[in-house]
């Protein structure tokens, strides 16, 4: 039902694999775009999934990072050494505007496991349904909601079907509302005629190899309101120095401070995951973990979230 897209960046990875139980429990299916040459800590990633039983996508044409120009070392590494006696997977392949159809219709041809066609713009819907729908291998369609209209999707219907919506709005730390709309996907799915719904996490879709000097720093947690018909929303707690790029751990406490306030006020929205205590653990001690660390357990935060939403 819920398929969060994660980019394979070390500490999306790490997410992963240290949410991979969480994940089956809930019938969470991740999806795995590899980014990096070094496939390490994908491998843990994905040996994390396979030990807990959980459904997953691994991407095999990546369009971002080290990997998008080939990815011979992943098949090798990834699928012929470590997939081969693990059946709940599925290969995602990524069709967008630059997308051949003979070179999708030769990759389906070539595969015998369970194919997710992932949606990314490519323009010619009913002309790509016409090759896909004669392979029974193709099991799924993934839309990107931002490159695929209801039209287009409904060329796919006879398969299951998945909406990505991203619902976090890249800008500048300090630059974040306090508060702001997130999506209402997880309730409105249906309506949207597909049987399932995902997201990029607090991460968004935008892929940087990295980011720049932190001139201020910036805690992101989801929330559900239900005083909102269960709408889910982002909350930004921003460190109040915003000026330089020193002093990275004294703001992530600035921010802190503000996130242990607000979850601790009566009648707070905020979910008290596992994620959220470990929040207040770095309060208590006045520690920073790195600001790849913070952004783990904002994820983390958002799948638990989820899972608890869709009654964990």
């Amino acid at each position: 039902m819920y398929y969060p897209y994660f980019r394979g960046k070390q500490y999306e990875l790490i997410t992963i694999r240290e949410n991979a139980e969480r994940m089956s429990r809930a019938k969470i299916v991740p999806i795995i775009e590899p980014v990096k040459q070094n496939l390490s800590g994908l491998t843990r990633a994905v040996e994390a999934l396979i030990e807990h039983n959980a459904r997953f996508v691994l991407i095999v044409n990546p369009q971002c990072g080290e990997l998008c120009d080939g990815a011979s070392a992943l098949s090798n590494e990834i699928m012929i050494d470590l997939l081969p006696e693990y059946d709940n997977y599925l290969i995602g392949y990524v069709v967008n505007t630059d997308s051949d159809i003979n070179a999708v219709r030769r990759f389906c041809r070539s595969q015998v496991r369970p194919i997710s066609i992932i949606h990314y713009g490519y323009p010619h819907g009913r002309e790509l349904a016409d090759t896909l729908n004669k392979f029974e291998t193709v099991e799924e369609h993934i839309f990107i909601e931002e490159f695929s209209t209801r039209l287009y999707r409904r060329h796919f219907k006879d398969k299951q079907r998945v909406l990505i919506r991203d619902g976090f709005v890249h800008r500048k730390n300090r630059e974040h509302p306090e508060i702001e709309h997130f999506s209402d996907l997880h309730i409105t799915y249906a309506d949207e005629g597909v049987n399932g719904f995902g997201d990029y996490l607090i991460v968004g879709d935008e892929f940087m190899e990295s980011g720049g000097p932190a001139y201020a720093v910036a805690i992101h947690l989801t929330f559900i309101d239900t005083d909102e018909d269960n709408d889910m929303f982002v909350k930004h707690y921003i460190s109040d120095r915003t000026q330089s790029p020193t002093d990275p751990g004294g703001k992530f406490l600035e921010a802190l401070r503000k996130l242990v306030r607000d979850v601790n006020r009566p009648k707070s929205k905020i979910y008290r995951s596992e994620a959220v205590e470990e929040f207040e653990s770095f309060h208590s001690r006045e520690h920073y973990p790195g600001l790849g660390y913070v952004k783990k357990l904002s994820m983390q935060h958002h799948i638990e979230l989820i899972a608890h939403y869709l009654g964990e």
